[in-house]
């Protein structure tokens, strides 16, 4: 049996695999982020899994159009909250209060409070906050409408809130890892409940002060597990799902479940079966708590919120360069290869079925280079004409000469200082390809960097070819990025590293 899931259940895992064992069948677990489990339930039968687990049921009305899915039941549940720095919740004076979205934006807005959150096209925690923060900002409706979303002042409310977020991801996990290894930096995130324990364990056994859980008393979500089987019409498969699925839902794998920071059942929990150092009241975690989630909208109103949030301006906006290799090794399949993932990015058609496409406020620097970079092209937004213009030049590139990353990397930064200026107002962060070993100065990056003042720009590096590993893993370790693996499908390998910022 093969399964496709949402990395946030990679811990139970185990569970799967040990009742596999004990019934005589294997089971093969693919872990695929939110939007690629509603593109792969988008192509029906013709799907090669047997069985769909993202983190919210919300991908499957998306996803699901030939109606494919079947037995779809909810094995686990974990509230989207604020995780917060202790200090900074009693500064804020939120540990006496119920706080509301409204508090949060005040907050923010005053400068007094900041967070990171993931995508909301990329990740379910960042689409079920920000639908959440759509549902208290239009009033708490009985349910989100077209026309709450076309509301100007909900939208300048939500934009306003967005625009606060200093850090984002694609990943829920990621985003963890890199607050609790970027902690001092850090004032919250939004992110699972589930995740807060996590990150708690890991900060109070480096002797770190805790998050406390927030959860806001509007525009509560709850990432719902969903399990599903994808009808085939396999029977035997079928039994298969059905016995796990009892499984999975049984007493005893339920309290594996919850002693793993999730809760099962109802969202409420019972004390007397609960582990109190998972569930630690003193991180803020209320097992009692009347837990009372926004009710999702139907497929329109999600699609046009996703749509919103992407390409109609309220999101805050990218300003993204694009290092790519040139060198002579990229030569033949390398750079035709190249040119396609770029295609896909900078096409506002082809980018739009990834939840990808531009915004009129997004900033797109290319930086070819071999030995030293080439002619740096910069355009601004999403004007077709115009990006067409770019994926022209790109088409134009040819590839010759050495490889030198670390200079192009540095002009990329020059020109994001000089051409956008006050990058607190975006999302910056410099992607760089190469299927080579860079010659050239680290340490000129390194110090330029180290004396430059303002936001800080990740890098994130996508390995290709014979690219050297230990290289873009110090890059990416180094200026808090990540390593995207290209050598498969460079093309996924870009559109992962985009929904990074």
């Amino acid at each position: 049996m093969e399964i496709i899931s949402g990395s946030e259940n990679e811990a139970l895992e185990p569970i799967l695999q040990e009742f596999a064992q004990s019934q005589g069948f294997g089971i093969k677990v693919t872990y695929r982020g939110s939007v690629d489990i509603m593109l792969e339930l988008d192509r029906g039968r013709d799907m090669q899994y047997d069985a769909i687990w993202p983190a919210n049921s919300l991908w499957i009305e998306l996803g699901d159009r030939q109606k494919v899915v079947k037995l779809e039941e909810s094995v686990m549940h974990s509230p989207v909250v604020f995780g917060v720095k202790r200090s900074v919740a009693e500064r804020l004076g939120w540990l006496e209060k119920e706080v509301t979205i409204a508090d949060v934006l005040k907050a923010a807005e005053a400068k007094t409070f900041r967070f990171s959150m993931t995508s909301a096209t990329q990740s379910n925690s960042g689409a079920c906050a920000y639908l959440g923060f759509l549902h208290a900002l239009a009033g708490s409706p009985d349910v989100l409408s077209a026309e709450n979303l076309a509301d100007p002042a909900v939208q300048d409310a939500t934009r306003r809130l967005l625009q606060q977020i200093d850090r984002s991801s694609g990943s829920s996990g990621w985003l963890k890892q890199t607050v609790v290894k970027n902690y001092a930096e850090c004032e919250a995130m939004v992110n699972y409940e589930s995740m807060i324990i996590e990150a708690n364990q890991e900060l109070v056994s480096l002797g770190q002060e805790p998050l406390v859980a927030i959860y806001p008393a509007d525009g509560l979500t709850i990432a719902d597990s969903p399990l599903g089987y994808v009808d085939h019409g396999d029977p035997v498969k079928q039994d298969l799902f059905e016995k796990l699925m009892a499984h999975l839902k049984s007493e005893p794998v339920q309290a594996r479940i919850v002693a793993l920071g999730r809760r099962a059942g109802l969202v409420g929990l019972d004390a007397s079966k609960v582990d109190a150092a998972v569930f630690n009241a003193e991180w803020g975690i209320s097992i009692d708590r009347v837990i009372s989630p926004i009710p999702l909208p139907g497929e329109s109103v999600l699609r046009e919120a996703l749509s919103l949030y992407q390409s109609g301006g309220l999101r805050k906006p990218s300003a993204t360069v694009y290092a790519i290799d040139c060198s002579g090794s990229m030569q033949g399949a390398g750079i035709s290869q190249l040119k396609s993932a770029l295609h896909l990015l900078l096409d506002p058609e082809q980018s739009r079925r990834f939840l990808l496409d531009p915004s009129q406020r997004d900033v797109h620097i290319v930086v070819p280079f071999d030995s030293q970079p080439r002619e740096t092209w910069v355009y601004r937004g999403n004007d077709p004409a115009m990006l067409a213009e770019l994926r022209d030049k790109v088409d134009r590139l040819v590839a010759e000469e050495g490889t030198n990353m670390y200079a192009a990397i540095q002009e990329g930064i020059q020109r994001l200082d000089k051409e956008v200026g006050d990058l607190s107002d975006y999302f910056p962060a410099v992607i760089v390809m190469t299927d080579g070993k860079s010659a050239g100065n680290s340490r000129a990056l390194s110090d330029m960097i180290q004396h430059r003042k303002g936001t800080r720009i990740p890098i994130f590096s996508i390995t290709f070819g014979a690219a050297d590993d230990k290289q873009l893993k110090d890059l990416s370790e180094h200026f808090q990025g990540r390593v995207f693996d290209g050598q498969k499908d460079l093309t996924k390998a870009f559109r992962d590293a985009r929904g990074y910022n």
